[in-house]
């Protein structure tokens, strides 16, 4: 016979997570947790399930994922179906994105170096330029 674990303190679930209260209600108003009812103290409680979908959360957030994509994916799970193929195209442009700011890093790098090879430390035209180095193209 299984046994049902007692729900759960939104102050339980926020110490064995280790994410604030603030953060689950937070999440609750987004719609990415469901509590399962209140206490008659008006404390949330919430089904052991809260902290898988916790994990899934941090994990997503690390890789990169908002909030609101990550909504889309738990909405997708909560209507019976595995997300993960949603999750493989955001992350692959994730990556895309990666790619193209690593490109725009280096770019800002050469322009960098480029400037401080001809550094000078003494303008021609002090009263003109608030810095010549910068300023000229």
């Amino acid at each position: 016979m299984l046994t049902q674990e007692a729900p759960k303190l939104i102050g339980s679930v926020a110490k064995e997570s280790g994410v604030p209260i603030k953060t689950i209600r937070y999440y609750e108003e987004l719609g990415l947790l469901k509590a399962s009812g209140r206490t008659e103290g008006g404390f949330r409680i919430f089904h052991a399930d809260v902290f898988a979908r916790l994990n899934f959360i941090k994990r997503a957030q690390s890789l990169g994922l908002t909030l609101s994509e990550i909504k889309e994916f738990l909405n997708v799970h909560d209507g019976g179906e595995l997300p993960c193929d949603h999750i493989k195209i955001k992350l692959q442009d994730k990556l895309t994105a990666i790619d193209e700011q690593i490109q725009q890093l280096l770019m800002l790098r050469r322009d960098l170096e480029d400037l401080l090879v001809d550094w000078e430390t003494t303008p021609e035209n002090v009263e003109q330029a608030i810095c010549p180095i910068i300023e000229k193209f």
